[in-house]
């Protein structure tokens, strides 16, 4: 089963499109807030989470309960493919239906193994995957800039590092970050 959380009006082929909003006409009508969703544990070999994820769980203990019920769900090495807003552009700032920036460094503390590579350091990072039982690694993560950065970045008047630097630095550098996670966990 391939899961597509909050589609809104945007249905994807082949897969289960699934939001809260009857007027979307979703293949299923669930509203992710509302645990543990319909699915049974392990189903879903890749889960596509666009434009979603800072919608949901206002507070911490919803967020992290939001996390392990997307875990739970996930087959052994399911993909989960997130695009979130950037929290330093006006896109992620001008929507007052988001309630959460979401980071790669934040969803880093979900992977198991950095968990422990940070304990064994000695590096105060939350072990969230530890402390809830999930673990997530990033496979990969890609900025969209906004322009003129891309026009500059194409035309090679900017570095990739001189965008990173940018990005750190300034707003409205970067529209949206794409995060595709993989679910590490045995099989039933």
């Amino acid at each position: 089963m391939k899961l597509n959380l909050g589609c809104g009006s945007r249905k994807l082929a082949g897969f289960v499109n699934v939001d809260s909003a009857p007027h979307c006409e979703p293949d299923r009508l669930v509203d992710l807030e509302t645990l543990p969703w319909p699915f049974e544990t392990s189903c879903a070999e890749e889960i596509v989470l666009s434009h979603v994820l800072e919608h949901l769980g206002q507070t911490p203990k919803l967020y992290l309960a939001i996390i392990q019920e997307l875990y739970r769900v996930c087959a052994p090495g399911a993909l989960v493919r997130i695009t979130v807003p950037h929290p330093r552009h006006d896109d992620y700032l001008s929507d007052p239906t988001h309630v959460r920036p979401i980071t790669l460094q934040g969803l880093e503390l979900f992977s198991r193994r950095k968990n422990l590579d940070w304990q064994a350091k000695g590096q105060s990072a939350t072990p969230l995957a530890l402390v809830l039982g999930v673990d997530f690694e990033v496979v990969s993560a890609d900025a969209q800039p906004e322009e003129p950065w891309l026009g500059r970045l194409r035309r090679r008047e900017i570095t990739g590092q001189e965008l990173a630097f940018a990005a750190r630095s300034y707003w409205n550098v970067i529209r949206a970050t794409d995060i595709v996670l993989r679910a590490v966990k045995s099989a039933p």
